[in-house]
């Protein structure tokens, strides 16, 4: 059935709604250049000359009503309002062109008290089948009496941007209006960024509502007990919420009202990369029919995908509805976390393998978002690199990150929450030196975490980070659990010790203007 766009000013005669993901199968196969469908049935499209999000083209529109909100810098670049009407314009000038369009109407949030309706508007079907996989599902009682949308997604990615219009650097453009409650893309076919764009938006105005919007995975035991995990790319967020004795609430984005934890999502976005079916068979069976592999090398022949091969790029990924991993829970609604877990991986080796931390220490991390990659791959290069990003996430954030770990802090008080620290990182050394901490002891760790073993556990500070770390844990040998007493070289380790301190200190002196005493004297101790 067609669809007019008449009130977005786009005159499109064939615009379908929300089709099944047969029709969209169809559609990209015609119509797609690159399009294919895998052995397992998921639609291979590939994403043009970007492979992955372009953050220093995001840009949010100035507006005398939100200029006070937002936390303005290189995440938040400002844009004029003529500016963007002047892309909004292109963009709907360039689907005016197109012989047809397609429309996704769908929610985000799970709970109904706090969803908000997204209206997706795009040329391509991958889009919106992507789209159609990530937003929540309405039922056709639901999209019949859906209304007009909250925010309206303009997706014209094949048309570069005019590097005419004030503000605009380049070809590619990201804008998000929230006056206008709109958000337009060009010069780039990249998926993600439609998802991302959804969660900036969450992001801004679930804290209007006191609602704690999250960068993070969550999963629920048999008794109830909701955990969340915080974590950057490479500690093991996706890995360690997936666990078979425990239901999936999300993979990727939540929130936390006075009523529980609910995902913004419909769907699941996992890195495709390296995919084993033994070490992560719920993702690789979930890539079938209405999933979608982005970027992948398959065989022509066979349609079988070689998930090891990065030729067209590292960040190969597939989109698939949550309901696609067998233990997920539906609707994907938890109540009150009993543990926030904050991931790192540590190649320096000084942040124990797991630890407790006080609301102070909680707020200090989760606006510090820490882990280490090693640096680079030239050859004798093995000094490990720091990287932070403020909540886990900040590439989305809107506000100032102190107001989200005001919210985090809140709640971990009023619910009387465990948080715990947990290295995935490198023991007994630096990259280089030490290994890397088995798979087995973390979840061993993440067990006696969720059981309540560690809470009954003795914990000594750290002289240095101030974190509380538990003597001993079971299945985990007790001599790992203190990081200077896996070092050969003392001096090396208190070395080392000081010198992640003062990246710390360095890093934060972004947010010190605006964090209280008690949240700067969780910092670690910088001589």
């Amino acid at each position: 059935m067609t669809f007019s766009l008449q009130q977005h000013g786009i005159r499109v005669a064939k615009v379908l709604r929300n089709p099944s993901p047969a029709v969209l199968y169809e559609e990209a196969l015609a119509h797609e250049h690159g399009s294919a469908i895998s052995a397992t049935g998921a639609l291979i499209a590939k994403s043009g000359a970007k492979t992955g999000r372009s953050p220093k083209d995001k840009r949010v529109v100035q507006h005398d009503h939100i200029n006070d909100d937002v936390w303005w810098g290189s995440v938040n670049v400002g844009l004029e309002a003529g500016s963007f009407d002047s892309l909004r314009t292109q963009a709907v000038d360039h689907l005016n062109t197109c012989g047809r369009l397609y429309v996704i109407d769908g929610f985000a949030g799970w709970d109904p008290r706090y969803r908000i309706r997204i209206r997706v508007i795009c040329e391509r079907a991958y889009h919106a089948l992507f789209m159609q996989n990530m937003l929540i599902r309405p039922t056709a009682e639901e999209l019949d009496s859906y209304g007009e949308p909250d925010y309206v997604i303009y997706n014209a990615g094949r048309a570069a941007a005019d590097t005419g219009i004030p503000g605009v650097k380049n070809s590619t453009s990201v804008s998000l209006c929230f006056d206008r409650r709109e958000f337009v893309i060009l010069g780039t076919e990249y998926a993600g960024e439609m998802k991302k764009g959804v969660f900036t938006i969450m992001n801004y105005i679930m804290p209007k509502q006191n609602v704690l919007s999250m960068h993070c995975s969550a999963n629920e035991g048999k008794d109830g007990d909701v955990s969340i995990f915080f974590g950057l790319s490479g500690t093991g967020k996706t890995t360690l919420s997936a666990d078979p004795d425990r239901a999936l609430i999300g993979d990727d984005e939540h929130c936390w009202s006075d009523e529980g934890v609910f995902n913004i999502e419909g769907g699941c976005y996992a890195k495709a990369i390296n995919l084993d079916p033994k070490a992560e068979p719920e993702i690789f069976n979930a890539i079938r029919f209405g999933a979608v592999l982005e970027n992948v090398v398959y065989d022509r022949d066979t349609r079988e995908v070689n998930y090891e091969d990065g030729t067209i790029t590292e960040n190969t990924r597939c989109s698939y509805p949550v309901e696609f991993i067998p233990n997920a829970k539906l609707p994907c609604i938890g109540g009150h976390p009993s543990h926030v877990i904050f991931l790192t991986c540590d190649a320096f080796s000084v942040l124990p393998p797991v630890s407790r931390l006080t609301p102070a220490q909680a707020m200090y991390h989760f606006i510090s978002g820490y882990t280490a990659k090693v640096a680079g791959t030239e050859m004798g290069v093995t000094e490990p690199e720091a990287t932070f990003s403020a909540c886990f996430g900040a590439p989305f954030l809107v506000w100032h990150p102190t107001r989200y770990a005001a919210l985090l802090a809140e709640r971990i008080r009023q619910h009387d929450v465990g948080v715990w620290m947990v290295n995935t990182g490198w023991s007994g050394g630096p990259y280089g030196v030490g290994k890397r901490m088995s798979i087995a002891h973390t979840r061993a760790i993440i067990d006696a975490i969720h059981d309540g073993s560690l809470d009954q556990v003795e914990t000594v500070p750290d002289p240095i980070f101030g974190v509380h770390i538990p003597v001993s844990c079971p299945n985990v040998p007790d001599e790992v659990l203190v990081p200077s007493n896996t070092w050969q070289d003392p001096r090396a380790y208190q070395e080392t010790a000081r010198k992640l301190a003062r990246l710390f200190h360095e890093n934060f002196k972004t947010y010190a203007d605006q964090a209280s005493p008690e949240l700067l004297a969780a910092a670690p101790r910088v001589e």
